[in-house]
C-alpha cells in the first residue's frame, strides 16, 4: 500500500484522508475521541480502541459508519498484536496510529508502590511501544504510514505525586525518536505534548484532590495562555502532524506554554 501522507504534493480538499485507515487508542473519551472525530470529518475510516467498549459503541453511532469499534488492553502485548492484525485485515491496512491512551495516578512517592508504577508504565509507555512497533513493522511492509505518539508537557518537566506518570511520558519521546530514526524514510513518527486539557483524566485528577479549586486556579497560573483548552485542539495539532510531510522525530509542545 502507497500513502500520500509523505506527499507534498497530496491534494487538499475537504476530505483530505479519504482512502486512509487509522487507528486511534484511548477512543472513548478526551483527545482520543477529540480525534477520531477529526479524522473521521478528513475522510479516514477508523479503528477505536480501548477498553471502554460501551462508550465507543456510542461514539461510533454518531459517525455514520466511519468509526469501528475495537475493544483491547492495550497493556496486553499479545492482545494488541491480535487487535492490530485484525484492523489492518478488515480495514485492508493502517495508514495512520495515534496513540492517545494514558492513565495518570498522582500519589506521593511513599505510595507509588511496584503495583501504580507497573499500571502508569503499562499503559502510557508500554501500550503505546505494543501499538506502535505492530503497526509500524505493518506500515514498513505495506511502503507509508504515520504514528503520532502522545506525551504531555510531563514529558520535559517533573512534577511532585507524578513520578511514574513522568517517567511514562519522558519515556514517550524517546521511544518516538528512535522510531522515528528506525522505521525512516518510510514511516514518520512523531510526539504531540499537550498541557492541561479539557478532558475526563485533568477533571478526575483535579475533583480528587484535596482542594479542586486551588488545583484549578494553580493550574491556570502556569499556564501563560490562562485557559485550559478543549480536546478538539490537541486533535488539530495530531492532524497537523499527520500531513506535515517533513516531520519525523518532532515534538509538538501544545502546553499554552506551561513549560516555559
Amino acid at each position: 500500500m502507497t500513502t500520500a501522507l509523505e506527499s507534498p504534493a497530496q491534494p487538499v480538499g475537504d476530505r483530505p484522508l479519504a482512502g486512509k485507515n487509522a487507528l486511534v487508542t484511548g477512543a472513548s473519551s478526551g483527545i482520543g475521541e477529540a480525534t477520531v472525530r477529526a479524522l473521521v470529518t478528513q475522510g479516514a475510516q477508523v479503528a477505536m480502541v480501548s477498553r471502554r467498549e460501551a462508550e465507543m459503541t456510542t461514539i461510533a453511532k454518531q459517525l455514520n459508519g466511519s468509526a469501528h469499534v475495537y475493544p483491547a488492553d492495550i497493556t496486553q502485548s499479545d492482545e494488541v498484536a491480535d487487535i492490530v492484525g485484525r484492523v489492518s485485515a478488515e480495514l485492508d491496512g493502517i495508514d495512520i496510529v495515534v496513540n492517545s491512551a494514558a492513565i495518570a495516578i498522582a500519589l506521593p512517592l511513599a505510595e507509588t508502590d511496584p503495583s501504580v508504577w507497573r499500571t502508569v508504565i503499562d499503559v502510557n509507555l508500554s501500550g503505546t511501544f505494543y501499538i506502535a512497533r505492530e503497526a509500524g513493522l505493518r506500515m514498513l511492509e505495506n511502503r507509508g504510514g504515520v504514528i503520532i505518539n502522545i506525551g504531555s508537557e510531563m514529558s520535559v518537566q517533573g512534577m511532585e505525586t507524578l513520578s511514574a506518570y513522568c517517567a511514562a511520558k519522558w519515556g514517550i519521546i524517546g521511544l518516538t525518536k528512535a522510531l522515528a530514526c528506525e522505521l525512516a524514510p518510510t514511516v514518520r513518527v512523531n510526539a504531540m505534548c499537550p498541557g492541561p486539557t479539557d478532558t475526563p483524566m485533568y477533571n478526575n485528577y483535579v475533583a480528587d484532590s484535596p482542594d479542586p479549586e486551588a488545583v484549578r486556579e494553580m493550574t491556570l497560573a502556569r499556564i501563560r495562555l490562562s485557559r485550559v483548552p478543549h480536546p478538539d485542539e490537541m486533535a488539530a495539532a495530531i492532524l497537523y502532524l499527520i500531513s506535515a510531510p517533513h516531520a519525523t522525530g518532532a515534538v509538538l509542545n501544545l502546553d499554552g506554554g506551561s513549560t516555559l
